[in-house]
């Protein structure tokens, strides 16, 4: 690792893990442990059991009614999806998405370290460029840190499904997964386009979306013609950004797809959080985890 790269997985380490101790460790703790259930044994019908943990083929052997009891899994897996597609590089504030995504990222990770549970990571573009299977050890965070901070896909483009699909058919035991992306992954018909695989997933794991935005994407200036670059596709245009039919059509067309996600999202059930590159991102998955909780 060359000096460069050295400092700034020192400097990253130092502030998340600072972070994860002091301030979101306790959120993290009853935010997430207990939702994973591991069975202990089966013991003689009680009243009041719940007859949905009936254990049927022990009760007609033996005759008399027996439940399986289950007891709270000491241990989770945490395994972060990560989007490197390339809209990750764009930025108007103090920060791009990557940076915020890599920082948030590892804030997550120490934080299930410092819970005594195991850490993957799935790096995806439009399609899944690299995964690190689960483990624990402070080598093994540092080497996720510093894959956040210096990967570079072969691709481009953006498929949440694909990273969602690898998921589901990588970790057979339910897991904790979290999914960052600025989540501009849709359809000619402006809807998501990953509903399926989320579906499957969420039903497998226990899913969060941390949704990573830049307060340009919501809103464009007004400030004369422009020339952009789709940075996924490479693709470059001329844009009137004084005409004001093309940016309410803009906004209009970003709130649909933010709706359209919003409403998928809570379908299945899956917990969510929106963080710009302008705000505080401490604050925001502060209150996440205490909502969650």
């Amino acid at each position: 690792m060359d000096n460069e790269l050295l400092k700034k997985v020192r400097k990253i380490e130092i502030r998340t893990r600072a972070l994860s101790r002091q301030i979101f460790a306790g959120e993290y703790h009853s935010a997430f442990k207990g939702r994973g259930m591991a069975f202990s044994e089966v013991r003689e019908y009680q009243y009041g059991d719940d007859v949905r943990n009936m254990d049927w083929n022990v009760t007609a052997r033996l005759r008399s009614p027996y439940v399986k009891v289950f007891e709270e899994e000491r241990e989770l897996t945490v395994v972060l999806l990560i989007d490197v597609s390339g809209s990750r590089d764009f930025g108007t504030t103090v920060r791009t998405k990557r940076d915020l995504m890599a920082e948030v990222a590892a804030v997550l990770s120490f934080s299930a370290s410092i819970n005594n549970d195991k850490v993957g990571a799935l790096f995806f573009s439009s399609r899944v460029e690299k995964f690190i299977p689960p483990k624990k050890g402070r080598s093994h965070l540092l080497h996720i840190i510093r894959e956040l901070i210096e990967f570079r896909p072969q691709d481009n483009g953006t498929d949440i499904g694909e990273a969602l699909r690898y998921l589901t058919n990588a970790i057979k035991k339910r897991c904790t997964a979290f999914l960052l992306s600025d989540l501009m992954d849709a359809g000619e018909d402006g809807r998501p386009r990953y509903e399926d695989a989320l579906k499957i997933a969420a039903g497998r794991h226990d899913l969060s979306v941390i949704n990573i935005y830049d307060p340009r994407e919501r809103e464009i200036p007004d400030v004369g013609l422009l020339c952009v670059r789709d940075a996924e596709t490479g693709r470059r245009m001329w844009v009137n950004t004084s005409s004001r039919q093309m940016r309410e059509n803009y906004a209009q067309w970003d709130e649909s797809l933010r709706n359209a996600t919003r409403q998928m999202l809570n379908k299945y059930r899956v917990d969510s959080v929106s963080i710009a590159t302008d705000q505080d991102y401490v604050r925001e998955l502060i209150s996440f985890f205490k909502n969650r909780a």
